[in-house]
């Protein structure tokens, strides 16, 4: 098949954390064509949709993941399968791209399919789900959220479409940071904020189990760094090695005829404790610490589900 992948630079990756790095190694070792091009490189044209990029072949090399071909215009429709893999921000650049993709339905199969990724913010998504995530508001009010902090106590307030545990904030109820933090974060953006109650569990870990076509195949635990309350690895978190355990698979259950029926085949969700608090299918990571721990070859399944539905 000819496999384009919309992504960030790919000479900025880490050759071994990075799962679109991995899904085009595995790719390549199947035999797919592989074609590589940035977001800013998409394009409606006259009815088409177009990207500027370049054939590629990848590496396990660090200094030269990928080795690319002259620099050329195609047809998207000409492709097999597009991945929407470029790192948020979820922010209207990444929208827009969304719309565009969107429009080669039924000419090429786009993983994750773009008018859910769309729909399922990452952090709106969980919200339909009542029982299994942590007390949550999503509010721009500032009474509102103080209101929210008499009742639950220690809070985390974060941007809404943020990612990688940047602006996450844990504050206790004697914490006099909330309305500075309010005035900074609604001083340069227009979005709500998220806010949930703390949940003392993350300190032994913020667990990220992955789903393939609606199916849970495993899961890491990301320990935070001594001091810090963001687990995220972008941060200092540390992988470990970790079980799924029968909450995890309930929580699973819940989700994952959603996740399926909806055209979102790699999907990452973090489970603290008991609770869900992120579905994660815009850009989910951690297919290489999975593999690394357990033997999983979560690309290959990944691949197969694909095939399968392109077949």
């Amino acid at each position: 098949m000819k496999i384009a992948f919309q992504m960030d630079s790919i000479n900025g990756v880490n050759i071994n954390a990075d799962s679109t790095f991995r899904l085009a190694e595995e790719a390549q070792a199947r035999g797919h064509e592989l074609f590589y091009y940035g977001p800013d490189q998409l394009a409606f044209d006259e009815g088409r949709i177009t990207a500027t990029g370049h054939w590629m072949k990848v590496q396990r090399v660090a200094e030269a993941p990928a080795i690319l071909g002259e620099r050329v215009t195609l047809d998207l429709a000409d492709m097999d399968v597009i991945w929407l893999r470029q790192d948020p921000p979820f922010d209207m650049h990444y929208i827009t791209t969304t719309h565009l993709l969107e429009r080669l339905k039924g000419k090429a199969l786009v993983v994750n399919d773009p008018f859910w990724v769309r729909n399922f913010p990452e952090k709106l998504l969980v919200l339909g789900f009542e029982g299994f995530t942590p007390p949550t508001m999503i509010a721009r009010d500032l009474e509102a959220i103080k209101r929210f902090r008499v009742k639950h106590g220690d809070i985390i307030l974060k941007p809404l479409y943020g990612n990688g545990g940047a602006g996450v904030f844990r504050l206790t109820q004697d914490d006099r940071n909330l309305s500075s933090l309010h005035e900074l974060f609604t001083g340069f953006s227009r979005e709500p904020l998220i806010v949930q109650k703390y949940l003392p569990d993350v300190t032994k870990g913020d667990k990220r189990v992955i789903l393939v076509d609606g199916k849970p195949v495993g899961a890491i635990n990301r320990v935070p760094a001594e001091g810090e309350v963001r687990s995220n690895m972008h941060v200092g978190g540390r992988p470990e090695k970790v079980e799924l355990t029968e909450r995890d698979l309930e929580i699973c259950a819940a989700i994952g005829p959603t996740l399926r029926d909806n055209g979102q085949i790699f999907v990452g969700i973090d489970v603290i404790g008991d609770w869900l608090t992120e579905i994660n299918v815009t850009s989910p990571t951690g297919i290489q610490e999975l593999e690394r721990f357990d033997g999983i070859n979560v690309a290959e399944m990944i691949w197969q589900a694909i095939e399968a539905k392109v077949a």
